[in-house]
C-alpha cells in the first residue's frame, strides 16, 4: 500500500509503496515535468514484494519550487539525505528520460547509496544523438502538459509506440498542469553530460530503449552500453512512455534483473 506524506525536510513530496524489507527499494526518478503519479501504472504492474519510492522534482507536484536553479549534482545529492530521512541506505534506482540523467549523477555520486541501476528511455545529456527538430521543438514547449487536445496531436510524432495507435492514453497521463519547476528541470540538464562519468558506473546496469523512441534515437542506449562497463542491454518493442503506456513489455526484465544479487 502506498504512504504519502507531506513534502520532506528536503522539501520533496514522496510517496512509497511498502514490500517485501528484505528487498532492495526501488527509487523511481520521472521524466521532465512529470508528476509521480505518471509512474502509477508501472507501480501497479511491479511485483508487490519490491519496496518502491517515488518523489516529485522541485516544483512539480506537492514538491517546493527551487528560488534558484539547480543541477543534477546538487539534485542527487538531496535525494541522497531523502533517502537519510526514509532510514533507507541502499537502493536500486530507475531513471526514464530526464530521471535516467539524474538516475546516472546518482549512481556515480551516491554510488555507495546505489545496488543497480535501470536507464529507460534515456541518454547522455547535451552529448547525445539527438531527436528530430520537429521533435525537440514540441520537447520545448510545456503545452503537453496543459493543453489535452494538443498532446493528442502530437503524441504520436513525439513519443512513438503506444503513443501512435492510442494518444488518447499519453493525453490522460500527462495532462496534469504546467509544473513550476518545469524550467529549472531544462536548466539543470543543460550543458551536463553524463559521457565523462560512464565508466564510473560501477553498479550492474541495464539499459533498456524502444525500438520507436522519436525522442531518444536509438543509437543513445548503444552508447550507454558501451560506455557503462557493467552494463546489458535490451530493445523493447514501444516508444519513449511504454514503462507507463505497456508496462508489460517492460517489467519482465527490470523483474528479473533486480531479483539479481
Amino acid at each position: 500500500m502506498d504512504q504519502t506524506s507531506p513534502p520532506s525536510a528536503q522539501g520533496l513530496h514522496v510517496v512509497v509503496r511498502e514490500g517485501d524489507p528484505a528487498r532492495t527499494p526501488l527509487l523511481l526518478m520521472n521524466g521532465i515535468g512529470a508528476q509521480l503519479a505518471a509512474l502509477q501504472p508501472f507501480v501497479d504492474a511491479l511485483d508487490p514484494a519490491i519496496p518502491v519510492i517515488r518523489f516529485d522534482a522541485p516544483g512539480v507536484g506537492e514538491s517546493l519550487p527551487k528560488r534558484l536553479p539547480y543541477r543534477f549534482p546538487a539534485l542527487a545529492r538531496r535525494v541522497g539525505r531523502l533517502l537519510d530521512e526514509l532510514g533507507h541506505s541502499r537502493v536500486d534506482v530507475l531513471g526514464i528520460s530526464w530521471g535516467g540523467g539524474l538516475a546516472q549523477q546518482f549512481a556515480v555520486t551516491q554510488r555507495s547509496r546505489c545496488r543497480r541501476l535501470v536507464l529507460v528511455a534515456t541518454a547522455t545529456g547535451s552529448l547525445m544523438v539527438p531527436a528530430s527538430p520537429l521533435v525537440l521543438r514540441h520537447m520545448l514547449t510545456p503545452r503537453r502538459y496543459i493543453d489535452r487536445g494538443y498532446v493528442r496531436g502530437v503524441a504520436a510524432h513525439l513519443y512513438g509506440g503506444t503513443a501512435r495507435a492510442n494518444p488518447a492514453l499519453v493525453a490522460g497521463l500527462l495532462h496534469q498542469g504546467y509544473p513550476p519547476g518545469y524550467t529549472y528541470q531544462l536548466l539543470a540538464g543543460a550543458g551536463w553530460t553524463s559521457l565523462p562519468i560512464l565508466p564510473l558506473i560501477q553498479q550492474p546496469t541495464l539499459v533498456l530503449a524502444g525500438d520507436d523512441d522519436p525522442i531518444i534515437p536509438l543509437a543513445n542506449s548503444r552508447i550507454l552500453h558501451a560506455l557503462i562497463p557493467h552494463a546489458q542491454r535490451h530493445v523493447y518493442q514501444g516508444g519513449h512512455l511504454e514503462l507507463v503506456c505497456a508496462p508489460d513489455r517492460v517489467i519482465p526484465h527490470v523483474e528479473k534483473f533486480l531479483a539479481q544479487q
